[in-house]
């Protein structure tokens, strides 16, 4: 479950959790009488608490995970970049892709495959520095190589193979907590950090070993790959490939629009026109260059409340129907009193979902209970917003320069990423 809302559906929302939720439950009854009741991958028993000695043991796998997690991440996109310049068709790809995966094979044959029996041995802790350092190169070899070139490819597996092969090297100079205890840690830490998940590579990890006791430990090890590669790329290796092709990811947090109010976006210095106004006093006013730029012209009485809206079109047909008896009119006559307004203290999200119901683009601000007008809202102001949201995010949001972080997860000029993020900026217009 935690992996469908983490990593496929971007939302906690009520309709994507339940039937997840359910399809889930279903699939873990079935397991029992098909695969039985014990783990996938059983585990030695390891302490209940490991003292703060292993726990700083535990951010230094988490740190190496991260660097580990970035460095596969850059790998796979450095391979696809790679098969780009190549110059033969696109179709032969997967041909080198799989000649890569079978010379791997031949090196080292263990690197084949699910790798289930490689991983259930690194949690046992029965394999020798060889098989480490083989699972380790070779699978990290053959898999960048295999997805670069667009063969179709898994990324659990190979993740907890080479996580359990980062594991089993650190177990050499770490505390000792228990066979596999350091390859178990270490699994769950490559996850979170390369698919940006921590909470799914927690439960993850305990549901494939049963063991509670890892919980602190892995929760350590996994938010520290986490921050590692937020700090060091844009992207992770799932997201990467959308931003690509010209789409963003989301990731959690509070819709813009919920955050920034009517008041701080509307604009103040407007025309207002009064109720008691003819068409003959206003019509040279509003030649004006201030007031040709507005084209909601608001109606106010004498006491500054909104009577009603009229349009500069309203008031030029109003004047070539009615001809010169049509001037002596007032507006409040004239003025639409079956208007669409917004409030000061509503969120932006409520008067775009408002604008979008009704098929307007623009309207008036008034105060609740006394209906005085306070200022006008158009498109073009929420999308002001919005560009200035986007703005503090890119800075708050940005990544530490190392020198192995450029790559293909940089947003160069020109880049799809790029464009997409020009484009985000544009998208609330046409979503209205």
């Amino acid at each position: 479950m935690l992996l469908a809302v983490e990593l496929l559906l971007f939302e906690w929302k009520p309709r994507s959790l339940i039937p997840v939720a359910l399809a889930s439950a279903v699939a873990a009854v079935l397991r029992r009488y098909l695969l039985g009741f014990g783990p996938l991958f059983p585990v030695p028993e390891h302490p209940l608490f490991i003292g703060p000695k292993a726990l700083l043991a535990c951010v230094l796998v988490g740190l190496l995970a991260g660097a580990l997690s970035a460095l596969l991440t850059l790998s796979v996109y450095a391979a696809e970049d790679c098969f780009q310049r190549i110059p033969i068709h696109w179709m032969w790809w997967p041909a080198i892709g799989g000649l890569a995966i079978g010379l791997g094979g031949l090196i080292f044959p263990q690197a084949l495959g699910v790798g289930y029996d490689s991983i259930g041995n690194l949690l046992q802790g029965s394999v020798t520095t060889k098989v480490i350092l083989g699972v380790l190169l070779v699978k990290w070899f053959i898999w960048a190589v295999s997805l670069g070139s667009g063969t179709s490819g898994g990324v659990l597996a190979p993740l907890l193979m080479i996580g359990g092969a980062l594991g089993g090297l650190e177990a050499m100079f770490l505390p000792n907590e228990g066979a596999g205890f350091w390859p178990l840690i270490s699994m769950g830490a490559i996850l979170g950090g390369t698919m940006r998940s921590p909470f799914t590579s927690i439960i993850f990890a305990f549901e494939l070993t049963h063991d509670a006791n890892v919980f602190l430990p892995l929760l350590v090890g996994s938010v520290v790959a986490h921050a590692f590669t937020v700090l060091t790329l844009k992207r992770s290796i799932l997201t990467e490939k959308v931003a690509r092709r010209g789409h963003l990811s989301r990731e959690y947090s509070i819709d813009p629009l919920e955050l920034l109010f009517a008041r701080e976006v509307m604009r103040t210095k407007i025309a207002a026109l009064s109720a008691a106004s003819t068409l003959r006093e206003v019509q040279h006013s509003l030649r004006s260059d201030h007031r040709q730029k507005q084209r909601l012209l608001p109606v106010v009485n004498a006491e500054g409340r909104l009577t009603g809206v009229i349009t500069r079109g309203g008031i030029r047909e109003q004047i070539e129907l009615g001809g010169e008896s049509a001037l002596d009119r007032r507006l409040s006559e004239l003025a639409q009193t079956s208007f669409v307004a917004a409030f000061p203290d509503e969120p932006l999200r409520i008067v775009v979902h408002r604008m979008a119901d009704k098929g307007i683009t623009r309207l008036p601000v008034i105060e609740r209970d006394s209906r005085k007008l306070l200022g006008l809202l158009s498109l073009d102001d929420l999308l002001k917003a919005r560009s200035r949201h986007l703005e503090e995010e890119r800075h708050c949001e940005q990544t530490l320069r190392f020198p192995f972080s450029g790559g293909g997860t940089s947003a160069r000029p020109g880049s799809p990423i790029a464009a997409a993020r020009r484009e985000e900026s544009e998208s609330l217009l046409q979503s209205v």
